[in-house]
């Protein structure tokens, strides 16, 4: 009887643990209630519904799990399940063809090349998957703008020099945009931006959007310049063995659930751009006026000074061919 109990005992506890969901970490940079912070919330409980339970995901806003940086590697050797986030430059140099200023001109031609299954795409992919991280959506954040706590000389005139100095992301393509269009270039971690720009050791910020800006930098943004920088678009990525581990049910639900995630965002994006640039001005910040003429002759000098250099750390060949696939 003692024997047959236990076996029940274990069987029942076996069965148990069988049934326990799985609970996947999915790390994002934005604060909690952001635009990106609402979608994954939502995705999560949409992973959960499609695979009945067998899938919990746990959200970490605001760079909890560490740097962005640290958490693409972190997802390659399977110590994080998944985020959605800005590629890591630092992990591999051709991602900053991602960051190439004035790359697409709006979001009809960005949708044309970062949506779906484009050819733009397939290599970015191919880029992860050398990493050990599978690609399983685009969320398109918005094209970028210069956010400022003093006012230009001459806003939106890339020929003028501005006399302000501004934090750019450390990577090449952003410093070189800065020092190209008037501005003095300050390379500088995501951490330390915000008490910089409070202290006036730089004037201001180059490298995000009307969002980022919004989410972490409204109390210093006095002006705001929507020039079209570069059109930011993050990736949802989880561990390719975690992904290839699925049973084939598993997986087809995933991804399915990631499609709508990317298909929701294509349709919203240019209306929340729109949206926290309203937040800005409401926060107090004057959205100075850019004509299109300007920002044609600052992607003009983009396309001439940073795009060369660029594809020298990228590799010509490569760099080359993929911007041959651009789609207009």
């Amino acid at each position: 009887m003692k024997k047959a109990l236990w076996t029940l005992v274990t069987l029942t506890l076996l069965l148990a643990g069988a049934a326990q969901a799985a609970e996947w970490k999915l790390a994002h940079v934005r604060p909690q209630g952001a635009a990106i912070d609402v979608d994954l919330n939502r995705f999560a409980d949409e992973v959960n519904a499609a695979t009945g339970g067998k899938i919990a995901v746990k959200i970490y806003p605001a760079s909890a799990l560490g740097d962005y940086t640290v958490v693409q590697e972190r997802i390659g050797v399977g110590a994080v399940e998944m985020a959605c986030q800005p590629a890591a430059t630092a992990a591999d140099k051709r991602f900053q063809i991602l960051f190439f200023p004035y790359l697409v001109k709006d979001y009809a031609q960005a949708k044309k090349n970062f949506s779906g299954d484009t050819p733009l795409r397939k290599e970015i992919a191919a880029l992860y998957e050398k990493q050990g991280i599978s690609v399983l959506a685009a969320w398109p954040v918005y094209f970028g703008g210069i956010s400022l706590n003093k006012e230009p000389k001459a806003p939106g005139d890339p020929d003028v020099a501005q006399g302000l100095k501004v934090r750019v992301p450390p990577m090449k393509t952003f410093q070189l945009l800065a020092e190209n269009t008037g501005f003095m270039a300050t390379p500088m971690p995501f951490s330390e931006v915000f008490t910089a720009v409070q202290t006036g050791v730089v004037d201001g910020i180059i490298g995000s959007g009307a969002e980022g800006y919004y989410a972490s930098f409204r109390d210093v943004t006095k002006y705001y310049l929507p020039t079209n920088t570069h059109f930011e678009v993050w990736y949802l990525i989880m561990n390719s063995e975690l992904l290839a581990g699925l049973d084939d049910a598993e997986r087809a639900k995933l991804l399915d659930v990631a499609k709508q995630f990317e298909d929701r965002r294509w349709e919203t994006v240019e209306a929340d751009q729109k949206k926290n640039e309203a937040k800005l001005a409401e926060n107090g910040a004057k959205i100075v006026a850019v004509t299109p003429e300007q920002i044609a002759k600052t992607a003009t000098i983009a396309e001439q000074k940073v795009w060369p250099e660029i594809l020298k750390d990228v590799g010509e060949d490569w760099g080359k061919a993929f911007l041959a696939k651009i789609a207009e």
